[in-house]
Order: C-alpha cells, then sequence, then structure tokens
C-alpha cells in the first residue's frame, strides 16, 4: 500500500554526516526505506536513480543551498516532498530571495524530536505534495 512506512523512500540531505545518518537510521527503523546524501549535488545524483516519496533538506549546505535544491525539486520532480530544517540563524535572507522569485518555503528549526519529525513526515506523506504556483508572489 502507498501509505504504509515501507513504500515509502525517504531521502536525507545534510552536510553534516552524523545528522543525516541518524535521520536515515530513525526513518528506516520506522519502516521507511530512507537513505542519507551530504550535498545538493550528492543528491542530484542519487535522484539519477532513486526517487524518493519526500527529501528532508538542510538549508545551509556547501554548494547549491538547500533552497535552491528544493527549488530544483520542485520544478524537476513535481511528486517528491520536501521538508527543509536548519540549525543555523540567519537563513532568512534565503528564504526572502526565494520569496521574490515566486518560492514561498518554511524552514523547521534543529534540532528536531524524532517523534515530531515522524509524525510531520507520516502527515506529509498522507497529503498530496503542496502546488504554491498559483500563489500571489
Amino acid at each position: 500500500m502507498p501509505g504504509l512506512p515501507g513504500s515509502r523512500k525517504i531521502m536525507v540531505v545534510d552536510d553534516e554526516e552524523t545528522i543525516a545518518d541518524t535521520l536515515a537510521l530513525i526513518f528506516s527503523s520506522n519502516g521507511y526505506d530512507a537513505r542519507s546524501t551530504y550535498s545538493a549535488e550528492q543528491a542530484l545524483e542519487t535522484l539519477e536513480e532513486w526517487k524518493p516519496d519526500l527529501a528532508i533538506i538542510d538549508v545551509v549546505l556547501p554548494g547549491m543551498n538547500g533552497i535552491e535544491f528544493a527549488i530544483f525539486l520542485k520544478a524537476s520532480y513535481p511528486d517528491v516532498h520536501f521538508l527543509l530544517f536548519s540549525g543555523q540563524p540567519g537563513t532568512g535572507g534565503l528564504l526572502e530571495e526565494a520569496k521574490k522569485k515566486g518560492h514561498l518555503f518554511e524552514i523547521l528549526a534543529k534540532p528536531l524530536h524524532p517523534t515530531f519529525m515522524l509524525a510531520t513526515v507520516a502527515n506529509m506523506l498522507s497529503a498530496p505534495p503542496i502546488d504554491a504556483s498559483h500563489l500571489p508572489n
């Protein structure tokens, strides 16, 4: 069944390998097929062979940042859900820049409790991806 965790794929994108691997382990331990990647570029390579149902993306990444990666995902893989998170203050500038280009995002603050993260992911995967393209800038 499409709603069961075991049939759902989650990609964690975080340059802090311990965080990425820990989140992937938490999701795997709860029945999801989870993989960790450590940059947007590595995530792009993974997308060529393995398409997730949801990507959990750190905002502050080397190279392509998480917001740029989310914009790419939204355009190229509209059926993939994504969740942005960050442990660094000052990501508001990136949000404002994205908003000027017509992209609205919410960023969750690290650290996230595993129970909250699991509930958030379950809720996101039970709903269709949000299409914000019709919303005013």
